[in-house]
This record gives C-alpha cells, sequence and structure tokens, in this order.
C-alpha cells in the first residue's frame, strides 16, 4: 500500500508535466519549420497518401535520408488523425513520454530509491533539449529513447541475464537503427562492452543468449534495408546522406550541460563524487565487490563519454548531445536522491548561485521587454532583425535578433523574468530551511515556466524558421494546374510542400535534399532553369515564386507581390483574385 502511495505521488506529477508541456499547446503552435521538421512531415504524408512504405518520396522524388521509423510513425498519425501540426508531433510526444517512463524505471534500479527515478524523470521533463527537439520532427529524441531503454535492459540483465531482457536489448538496438542509422546500435553496444571490460565481466556476453539476441536484431533490423535496397538498387539506403554541416567541437559539448540547465550542476557535483580508481582495471577486477551506485557510475560515466565522443567525430550537431541527456541526467538525480537523504553544503551553495544568476538575468529580461518599443502585433518580425544568410547551426538564428526585435518578444522575457526570479528565491529559500525536495519541485517548476516562454518566443519567431503563413495565405488561390516555384533549395522553403499538398518546382540545378533522387528514371521533373521559369511565367496558367526580396530573379513580364512575411516574399505573374489574404 506505501509503495503504490509512493508511485502516485511521483507519477501524477509527472504525467501532468508532461501533458503541460509536450501534449497540450505544443502540439499546435508553431507551424512546421523549413528544412527537417517539414520535410520530415511532407515524406510522411506522401508515404501516407501513396501508399509507399518502403520508400520515402519527398516531392514526388525518392528521398532516403529521412529516418524510417518516424516517418512510419508520423504517416500512421496522418492515417488516423489527418494531416495536420498536431498529428505530425503526436508520436515524439509519446516517444517523449516512453523516454520520462524508461528513464524513470532506470533511475529508480540503478540507486534504489523511487526518488532517484522521480527525478530523473523530471529533469528530462524540464531539459530544454528534450522539450525543443519532441516538437521538431527531428529523430534524435527517438534514438535518445531506444539507447535509454536497451541501457534499460541491459542492468536488468546484470542481476539475472535473462532471455527476455536479451530479447529487449536486441529489440531496442534494432529500433535505433532503423531511427538513425549505425548509432542505434553503437551507441548501446559500445556502452556495454565497455562497462563490462572495466568491471571484468566480458563473459557475460556469453551468458546473455547472444546467437538469438543476434537473430531478432537482424530479424528486424534487416527487412527494410533489404526491401529498400531491392526497390532502389541504383541507390542503396547509405548514399543518399542529408547535409552535413559540424558544430564546432567545443559548442557541442557545451550543449550537453545548456540542454540540462540548471540540473547540470548537479550532473557535474555527481562526476566529481566519482572515485577514480572505478576506471582502473585492477580494482575493478574485484568485479563482484563493486556495489549497485558504483557500477551505475560507470554505467552512466560510459554512456556519457561513448555518446559525447561518437557524435563528436560523426554528423555533429547541437541536437546530436541528446542521447547522453539521460545519464546525465540519471547522475544528477542519484546526487538530488542522496542530498534529500543527507543534505550537503553543495546544495545550498548552488542556490546562492541560481540565486544570484537567476535575479541578473530576470532583471536584464525586464529592462529588454520594457526599454524596447512595443512593434505592434501586425509586423512582420523580419522587418526587426538584422537577417543573415546561411545559417549552419540550428541556434544560429539567435544572432539575427536585436534590440529592437526585443519588444515583439515583450510577453516570454516577462514570463522569463517572473519564472527565474519566483523559482530560484523559492529554492534558495527551501533550501535555507532544509527542505530540499520542495526546493528542487519550484526549480523544476521555473524550469517548466521558462520553457512555455522559450515556446512564445519561438512562435513569434517561426515566420523567419517557417514558410507557413505564405502557404496558408496563397492556398485560396493555387489551382490544380498552377506552378509554385521555390528559388533555391526545396528545403529552404520545405513547408510550402506540406500546408499546400502540391508538387513544388525548384529554381535551382539539382542540390539540396532532392538532388540524390533526381536522376533516377522515374522522378519528376521538379527543377527548372530560368529558360523554363520564363516559359511558366508567359503561360497560361498561374505561378507563385517564392524569393527573398533582395534575390528575387529578372522576371520575363510583369509580376505582382502577393505577400511578404519573414524576411520571404511570393511573386506571381497574375494579380490576386481576392482569395489570399495577408
Amino acid at each position: 500500500m506505501n509503495s503504490l502511495r509512493t508511485a502516485k505521488r511521483f507519477w501524477l506529477p509527472l504525467l501532468g508535466l508532461w501533458f503541460l508541456l509536450y501534449a497540450s499547446f505544443s502540439l499546435l503552435k508553431p507551424p512546421l519549420l523549413d528544412g527537417v521538421d517539414s520535410v520530415q512531415a511532407e515524406a510522411a504524408r506522401e508515404m501516407a497518401t501513396a501508399g509507399d512504405w518502403i520508400t520515402p518520396h519527398l516531392d514526388g522524388v525518392r528521398y532516403l535520408s529521412v529516418s524510417p521509423l518516424l516517418t512510419w510513425a508520423t504517416a500512421l498519425s496522418f492515417k488516423l488523425f489527418g494531416v495536420t501540426d498536431w498529428a505530425a508531433r503526436l508520436p515524439l510526444a509519446f516517444a517523449a513520454l516512453a523516454l520520462f517512463i524508461v528513464t524513470l524505471a532506470l533511475g529508480a534500479r540503478m540507486f534504489l530509491t523511487p526518488v532517484a527515478g522521480f527525478y530523473s524523470a523530471l529533469i528530462l521533463i524540464t531539459s530544454s533539449g528534450i522539450f525543443l527537439f519532441s516538437h521538431l520532427l527531428y529523430p534524435q529524441v527517438v534514438l535518445t529513447l531506444w539507447v535509454t531503454a536497451a541501457l534499460y535492459f541491459f542492468w536488468r540483465s546484470t542481476r539475472a541475464p535473462s532471455l527476455g531482457t536479451a530479447l529487449g536489448f536486441a529489440l531496442c538496438c534494432a529500433l535505433g537503427t532503423l531511427t538513425q542509422g549505425p548509432a542505434g546500435v553503437i551507441l548501446p553496444l559500445a556502452t556495454v562492452v565497455l562497462f563490462l571490460f572495466f568491471t571484468r565481466n566480458l563473459s557475460h556476453l556469453l551468458r546473455w543468449h547472444p546467437v538469438i539476441a543476434t537473430a531478432v536484431f537482424l530479424a528486424i533490423a534487416l527487412p527494410w534495408r533489404l526491401a529498400v535496397h531491392s526497390a532502389n538498387p541504383r541507390r542503396p539506403y547509405f548514399s543518399a546522406l542529408p547535409r552535413v554541416w559540424n558544430t564546432p567541437l567545443l559548442l557541442f559539448w557545451a550543449f550537453l550541460l545548456l540542454f540540462l540547465l540548471p540540473w547540470s550542476f548537479f550532473s557535474i557535483a555527481a562526476l566529481t563524487r566519482i572515485p577514480r580508481l572505478l576506471f582502473t582495471r585492477p580494482v575493478a577486477a574485484a568485479g563482484a565487490k563493486l556495489d549497485c551506485k558504483q557500477q551505475a557510475q560507470i554505467l552512466l560515466v560510459l554512456w556519457l563519454v561513448v555518446t559525447t565522443l561518437f557524435f563528436s567525430f560523426w554528423n555533429r550537431h547541437e541536437f546530436s548531445a541528446l542521447p547522453a541527456l539521460p545519464a546525465l541526467a540519471i547522475l544528477a538525480a542519484g546526487w538530488l536522491a542522496e542530498d534529500e537523504a543527507s543534505p550537503s553544503p553543495l546544495g545550498r551553495i548552488f542556490a546562492w548561485i541560481f540565486a544570484v544568476l537567476g535575479i541578473a538575468t530576470a532583471f536584464a529580461a525586464v529592462v529588454l521587454a520594457l526599454h524596447a518599443p512595443f512593434p505592434g502585433f501586425a509586423v512582420d518580425i523580419a522587418t526587426l532583425l538584422h537577417l543573415h544568410s546561411g545559417h549552419r547551426l540550428f541556434f544560429g538564428y539567435l544572432r539575427d535578433l536585436t534590440l529592437a526585435s526585443m519588444g515583439a518578444f515583450r510577453i516570454p522575457l516577462l514570463v522569463a523574468a517572473a519564472a527565474l526570479a519566483a523559482g530560484v528565491v523559492a529554492n534558495l529559500v527551501f533550501r535555507l530551511r532544509g527542505h530540499a525536495r520542495l526546493a528542487n519541485c519550484f526549480l523544476a517548476g521555473m524550469m517548466a515556466f521558462l520553457l512555455i516562454a522559450a515556446h512564445i518566443a519561438l512562435n513569434t519567431f517561426s515566420p523567419v524558421f517557417s514558410s507557413a503563413i505564405l502557404a496558408e495565405a496563397i492556398k485560396p488561390e493555387v489551382g490544380a494546374g498552377d506552378a509554385v516555384v521555390i528559388q533555391g533549395r526545396y528545403e529552404d522553403a520545405s513547408a510550402l510542400g506540406f500546408y499546400l499538398e502540391k508538387r513544388i518546382l525548384i529554381l535551382n540545378t539539382p542540390a539540396g535534399d532532392l538532388a540524390p533522387g533526381s536522376s533516377a528514371s522515374d522522378a519528376p521533373p521538379v527543377f527548372v532553369d530560368l529558360n523554363d521559369l520564363a516559359k511558366l511565367w508567359n503561360g497560361p496558367g498561374r505561378v507563385f515564386l517564392w524569393t527573398t526580396p533582395d534575390a528575387a530573379p529578372q522576371l520575363p513580364a510583369q509580376s505582382y507581390l502577393i505577400g511578404r512575411d519573414g524576411g520571404h516574399q511570393i511573386v506571381s505573374n497574375e494579380p490576386n483574385n481576392g482569395g489570399a489574404a495577408f
């Protein structure tokens, strides 16, 4: 009965927090962004429409760079609920929920207390990295789920190497490969092998039903790859990789901590407590003498190191750090659970640091919000920004912000300031009074409101990220025989294809995401040049050209500005008939 009450006390607030942050307002706004977000959604929409569940297509072109598992899940969601923004995001919301549940279970098992499990899930739910990328159609959150679940099954197997845990591990690795290729199996398997090496227990692999587990892994991971190779013999799976721009290495490492603020302070505190002798083989030779906490520390550190090193040299982006976050979260959770039982002076030191930094940041946010001129509700946010071209980092758009643009973010700035001030002060007060759990809950509440404020800011900024507003505005004007043309790469305005549910033409030589599949014999002629555009422009049909004001091509006849938003514009060879609205 006591355990049931304990479970309810932890589960109900966590489920409520998940619903608030992941399954309510954030499913609806902002619109899908240009680039990976709407590319993934459009590939899923075309899969659901065409019924080809083997070869994904984008704009009618074979496109093998999307995550197959996420594409299937999104296409199924479209089949069940219709083609909407929230239906596109729903699979990721449930993947995040599953991640929190698995992390809760793993944290509780590693540190032998439900308090550690509660903090593990709470930290991840309020992680800015998990929150942001659970609302964008990137596969990293799903990969994080499978890596965490695989290591959960392994951890259970260290107590008893059963067939069930071996099959669970194999299943998660296979689903991981269907989510993000080789990373799905390399990360958990390398972590497991290194753990067994340091604990002098490599024979565990032989007892853990390796033949059956390998057969299950291959039975799940191989069929789609064989089928897609058979359907695309000249275009094998690994030949169509997305364009890679690596985040600077030190910045990538910094995101490991930034995505978990303020909890990463406790992760660092936990790491400093781990004896270095745990990773020396002479001490580890007596693996049976290592207690559960010590073994957990070894596994978590190896998980963190393997993931960080792997993505430091392969496809390094800010969001590549996500699969390491559960390890940091569980380390912090173990420290917080121990701090509840035996308070550490470091907890009060951290509370003072949070208070000073939080109040200073809140004051700066209030100053920016109140002193920047309010631009009004109908202003184009792009007119207030200093736009840069060729952003190679996801967060590179922050460079576009100006002092004048802060007025457009007045509401999220004030919400963030209030959350910071209340959160850090309450955390300090309750820390000083010896109520550690209440202090930590105020930190979590602070982070929840900060994430809501960040989401409001992202929605305000979304016209720069997304062509959705332009697409929805011209949708009443676009007929079945009309042409919609993007000047640039498809991914520069990929939201047009999703919201218009129409094939898009690209004014460019074959490049970008569509280039690998454009050479296939059945590829539609989506790439056009200036001569092709001139024929369309002077033809009987209507043409809508997406471009930027400073890079519009020389058009062969009169053009009409249909609308401008987010630093982009739509021009046409005919004026509006009254259907489009901006």
